[in-house]
Formats: structure tokens, sequence, C-alpha cells
């Protein structure tokens, strides 16, 4: 559906995006994720047709359309600020693309009244938008790009302005009703749970390029370089000496001497020092010692409650601290408290070896 090839854009002195290749899929809903600055919004731009690339070119459906202006890409976008006419009615926002477009006012008004009801703002058409709550607005956007019928959507941060209980709902919503319209949606966000919960894939983006692109999953548990490791979730990150191997495991020696085993198959033939990922929630805490390979004490320096689990921080006494989440259980707050001694245990299969280091 939607193809760049090798694009580029500066601003200035400033470079954008560098060098992008991408492809996305048709009724794919691809996530562009990356801190503030990277890129993913002049990307949005660019396939919208709002900035043209300095290099290379953007392909929808089949076709160049990277001389093509805006109005005549078969593609709507949301904006962040949605982007409402102050004085128009909901029904007359929603109409409005469809009036420019010179669709008969008999099918605009058909149209209208499906994009109401498809965003479940049946009762709202004659309201203004400040008599609207922000994520009322926030479906009166969705509708007004979803009533001209365009084949790909794309989001920019359309979120962002809402509390987190509405977002959280919200993106529900969002990822329901792409499912239902079967639409190719390309969303921005910088906020890695919304992109977790609601990508089919993620372009990962850092400084112009793309870092990594693959499912949720794939970022989640085998990220590619040490920014995706560290941008998507909460990982400890700690450098190891591969002290020696045979063909089923590696071990490695972290800078405090503690030794854990890995898969070999994790460590390239050849390499000395690797850098290991560990997932906090992968590291398993108990006063009683533990059955698995890559078990150590630590003693708990620090416990914080965050509803649901605890996150504790951990130190080995040789230098090491790490983190590690773990289930707020009544029996597991009775056992675990800031100041005790426990074992600490991995398994293999959770040391993440960070290739691109």
């Amino acid at each position: 559906m939607i193809e760049l090839r090798q694009i580029s854009k500066r601003f200035g002195s400033a470079v954008a995006v560098d060098g992008i290749s991408l492809h996305v899929r048709a009724g794919e809903f691809l996530t562009l994720l990356g801190p503030s600055g990277c890129g993913k919004t002049t990307l949005l731009r660019l396939i919208a047709g709002f900035e043209t690339p300095d290099t290379g070119s953007v392909w929808l459906d089949g076709a160049d359309v990277t001389a093509t202006p805006p109005y005549r890409r078969n593609v709507n976008q949301v904006f962040q600020s949605y982007a409402l006419f102050p004085h128009l009615s909901v029904r007359e926002n929603i109409g409005f693309g469809l009036r420019m477009q010179g669709c008969a006012a008999p099918e605009r008004e058909r149209r209208v009244r499906e994009a109401v009801a498809l965003v479940e703002m049946e009762g709202y058409e004659d309201r203004r938008p400040d008599q609207l709550s922000g994520g009322q607005r926030q479906r009166v956007a969705l509708a007004r790009a979803l009533a001209p019928q365009p084949r790909v959507l794309l989001l920019d941060e359309p979120l962002s302005a809402l509390d987190a209980k509405l977002r959280q709902g919200m993106r529900l919503e969002l990822k329901r009703l792409q499912r239902r319209l079967g639409l190719t949606f390309v969303f921005v966000t910088h906020d890695q749970d919304e992109a977790l919960v609601l990508s089919d894939r993620i372009a990962l983006v850092n400084r112009g390029r793309i870092e990594q692109l693959g499912t949720a999953a794939d970022l989640y548990h085998r990220p590619a370089t040490p920014f995706a490791a560290e941008f998507v979730g909460e990982t400890n990150l700690l450098r190891a000496t591969v002290v020696a191997r045979d063909p089923a495991v590696a071990r490695v020696r972290l800078a405090d001497g503690l030794e854990l085993t890995v898969p070999a198959a994790a460590v390239p033939a050849g390499v000395g020092a690797v850098l290991l990922s560990i997932r906090p929630e992968k590291i398993c805490v108990s006063k009683q010692p533990l059955a698995t390979a890559n078990v150590f004490p630590a003693r708990i320096a620090e416990e914080i409650f965050q509803g649901a689990t605890d996150l504790l921080r951990l130190e080995t006494g040789r230098g090491l601290v790490l983190r590690a989440l773990v289930a707020n259980e009544s029996a597991m707050l009775e056992a675990l408290h800031e100041g005790d001694r426990v074992w600490c245990g991995l398994h293999g299969d959770d040391i993440v070896v960070v290739p691109g280091e």
C-alpha cells in the first residue's frame, strides 16, 4: 500500500529523514515510534504530501506520488490538535472534506451519518467543538478523516491530548475500528505502550533512521540495538565478557565478577565482549534458593509500589545494581521488603544478547 524508497529530508543543516526505505502492507496498522525530534512526524508528512523529499520517492498503491499534491492522494490525516473548525457543527466538520471534493449533498449526508455512527457520536451532530470533551473532539476528527473513504489513514499522536484513562479506552476503540474497516493505518507516537497495544508492526525511528522494524514482540523480546532495548520497555543493560563456550551454552562475566550462562547460539562466534538486556520481570526473586541455571544473592535496596507490581532495586554487594519487577500479591508483600536478603534467578533464554554493539 505504501512504499518509501530511500527518502531523505533536510531542514537547513538538520537531517530529519536519512535514507529511509519502508513498506507498509495493505490493511496493516503500522506505528512510527520514537523520541521527539527523531523524524517520525516528517515521515508522516512525506507520505501525506505536506513535505517533498530531497531524495527518494513515495509510492501509494503502486503509483509514484512523490510530486502529487496532498489533495490528490487517497490519504487522510488526523492531527494531534484535531484541527476542527470551531464555528462549524460536528456534522459540518465531518462533511467539510466531502464538500471540498464536490460530493453531492445526498451522498455527503449519507457518508456523514455513517461516519457519525462509526465513532458513536449520534446525538451530537449539531454541537460545536467547544461543546465537546477531548475524547469527543478526537472522535469527530477521526470521523472527518474517515468520511471521504481514504485507502490510508495517517494519525499524528491523536491521543496525546487525552488524560491517561481516556487514552487507554481510545486505544482499544481505535484498534477495533481499524480491524473493522480494514484500512491501512500509519500511527505516530512517542508512547511505547500505545505502540505495543495498537500495532501489527512497529518502525522504531532514531535520528532520522529506522532502528528496528518488526512486531511488538520482536522489539520487546529481541531488540536489535541498545537503543531499541532501552526505548521499548524497561531493561537492565549490562556489559559482559565471554569467558567460555561450548556447543550449547556460553558463559559470560559481568564487570562485578558475576558469571551467567546464555545460549551459545545467541553469542556470535569470535565475539569477546557483549551487551546483555535483562527485562526486570524476567528476574525471579525469592527468599528461598532457586533451581535455575543463573542464581545469585542480592539485597533489596529499594521497593517501589506500582499497584499490580512492585519494582525492586537489587544490589549484589559487588557493585551490580538490577531492577526487578514482581507481582504485587499479598503473600509476596509479606515475603519481600527493603533490606531483605534474597536469591535471584534467571533463565538463560531470558538474557538477550543485544546485536549492533
